[in-house]
């Protein structure tokens, strides 16, 4: 809300939004302009101590107040635990959407109409075979071969099947790559998950829905059809529109800078699978069910939590970067976690689970740390449920999140400001050194 003084300010400032900036080195007076509450890192470059001075730069290790792009995909309100895809609440949208709808909604910006969905499911169902030469590729991988970097090579290689995907300035190659990717993700995780199990490969069945059609092509045995629970399938579209997209993290900012170079989307979004493998992104939940078999019974849990306080342990799943209160995420995933159970038998850390958030909630320690559950407490509980490996729960990640990586690399690819990522240092090492011979070393 804006103060009576904010106004008088900005009327005595003819009506502009500004930062008035004084360098004390030279006593020069800037002024810089605010536009969205931001200003332009580019515009401090104008104060200099001399004309051959470089001119300031910002400084901001890992981009924790640095906005590097613009953006109508994505919306957080992280202290009052809001999410928005395109406008549209998080909660509405798994409660009355489905993930190939929320893939559209956040590729083309608009939810589809009734034929445009129809068109949209068709196209992606028709997709989801890969190349026989893809199986092979992943038929060279070792028997024990983390899924997950399978996934890495199998999407990057996908970028030698389509060489028509570098003609990323026509609009139809575009759209044509969105279908391929978010069609063939599930198959490529489903192989790299049957292979790491030393089972036969499962083609798509393209007669099930998207859900249903991972789980047949993960489950599928010698039974003529695999008839997935729908229970089991709704369960996993909700969780792939919750994990479709979640603003600049650490991988979408991946794919944004790989792809700011021109290079196919196969290639940008294997970038973004890259930082997805890493244990701080998409192992969070896999950490979270490792503290809980830790814990293993409700009694052990004060001990545990005075361990957390005194930093001998730590908590895992509570607390984000971005929310400062309940993650919605975390909320919807609980709500699904019992249909899951039911067909698949209680799990017996959601006891733990359930009394440690209870016991963290009401202690006063958390809470004034905003130490809240987040998407990773209870995600790794379904899938455990599923009967995933832990080496499986990033690639549970990647798949939806693939959605969201196209319409960040589709709208970055279509960003008039866009140019070649190519962050500044500050240069801390040696000057002017002369060589020394090996010898006299």
């Amino acid at each position: 809300m804006t103060t009576q003084s904010q106004e008088q300010a900005r009327a005595a400032n003819g009506g502009r939004d500004s930062l008035t900036v004084t360098d004390n080195r030279t006593g020069e007076t800037f002024e810089v302009e605010i536009t969205d509450g931001t200003v332009r890192a580019m515009d401090f470059r104008q104060m200099k101590v001399s004309e051959d001075d470089f001119g300031l730069m910002t400084y901001d290790p890992a981009y924790t107040n640095t906005a590097s792009c613009r953006s109508s995909i994505c919306y957080i309100d992280g202290d009052n635990g809001v999410l928005e895809y395109r406008g549209y609440s998080i909660e509405q949208l798994c409660e009355q959407s489905s993930y190939l709808e929320v893939a559209y909604l956040l590729i083309f910006g608009e939810l589809p109409t009734k034929a445009q969905l129809d068109q949209w499911v068709h196209d992606v169902t028709m997709h989801t075979f890969v190349h026989e030469n893809v199986r092979e590729f992943l038929g060279g991988f070792r028997h024990d071969a983390h899924p997950m970097g399978m996934l890495l090579g199998s999407v990057g290689a996908l970028s030698t099947f389509y060489p028509d995907a570098n003609n990323i300035g026509d609009p139809t190659t575009r759209d044509i790559q969105a279908v391929r990717l978010i069609a063939k993700m599930p198959t490529l995780a489903a192989f790299a998950y049957r292979h790491a199990m030393g089972q036969p490969l499962v083609y798509p069945d393209n007669a099930l829905g998207y859900p249903g059609n991972f789980l047949s092509m993960m489950y599928r045995m010698t039974e003529l059809r695999y008839e997935p629970d729908p229970r089991l399938e709704r369960a996993l579209d909700v969780l792939f529109i919750l994990h479709a997209d979640h603003e600049q993290n650490c991988s979408t900012s991946a794919v944004r800078s790989v792809g700011s170079s021109q290079v196919d989307p196969y290639s940008a979004i294997a970038a973004g699978i890259g930082a997805l493998y890493g244990p701080l992104h998409g192992g969070a939940n896999e950490a979270v069910l490792r503290m809980l078999q830790r814990i293993e019974t409700v009694d052990n849990i004060p001990g545990f939590l005075e361990g957390v306080k005194n930093g001998d342990e730590r908590l895992m799943g509570f607390g984000h970067r971005v929310y400062k209160n309940y993650d919605p995420r975390a909320r919807i995933i609980r709500k699904h976690l019992d249909d899951v159970f039911e067909v698949r038998g209680k799990s017996p850390l959601l006891d733990i689970a359930t009394e440690l958030e209870k016991r963290a909630m009401d202690d006063d320690y958390f809470v004034s740390r905003k130490l809240y559950p987040n998407v990773d407490y209870y995600s790794g509980l379904i899938y455990e449920a599923l009967g995933l490996p832990v080496s499986m729960f990033p690639v549970m990640f990647a798949i939806p999140r693939t959605s969201g990586w196209i319409a960040q690399w589709l709208e970055m690819t279509l960003d008039s400001e866009q140019r070649i990522a190519r962050p500044r240092q500050i240069y801390t090492g040696e000057r002017v050194r002369d060589y020394m011979p090996v010898e006299r070393r």
